[in-house]
């Protein structure tokens, strides 16, 4: 909280909790969520832990159903880290490391390769994270399904 308290305290990172970002989570528990995963990551492999909180934070700070809206400069994927940059830096002062892991962050379905081991970080949480929070209400759902289950039989 220390990095990331005073970003999260601003009209434009609560403004995220508007957006559905993976089906059944917001753009701000996404966000959040890759914020403090990457930290702790980058404090385990001594990297600079602040500006990856601080870039996993704001990595998707874009305010459109992304969806839904369609760029003819470009896929989401390409546009939204540089809508994503934009908004930051006029929410904020960041540094070249934190330009870089917001710039490169959908590595993999972009070119441009990150120059820093924090944007490999935050890349690589941002797709961890996407991928569980749109399992996780699978997993609810079957773990529910086996608890229906085992309360029928208990009762029959």
């Amino acid at each position: 909280m220390h990095y990331v308290g005073e970003l999260l305290e601003t009209n434009e990172v609560q403004a995220l909790g508007d957006f559905v970002q993976h089906y059944h989570s917001t753009r701000l528990e996404h966000s959040i969520n890759v914020s403090y995963t990457s930290y702790k990551i980058a404090k385990k492999l001594n990297a600079n832990a602040r500006a990856t909180a601080r870039a996993g934070l704001l990595h998707d700070l874009f305010f459109y159903d992304w969806r839904e809206t369609k760029f003819e400069s470009g896929s989401h994927a390409y546009m939204h880290p540089r809508i994503a940059l934009k908004n930051a830096e006029q929410l904020t002062e960041l540094s070249d490391l934190e330009r870089d892991i917001i710039l490169k962050h959908m590595w993999g379905a972009t070119i441009a390769p990150p120059k820093y081991k924090e944007s490999y970080i935050v890349t690589m949480v941002d797709k961890y994270c996407a991928i569980k929070e749109v399992l996780l209400p699978i997993k609810l759902r079957f773990q529910n399904r086996k608890w229906l289950r085992k309360k029928e039989l208990k009762s029959a």
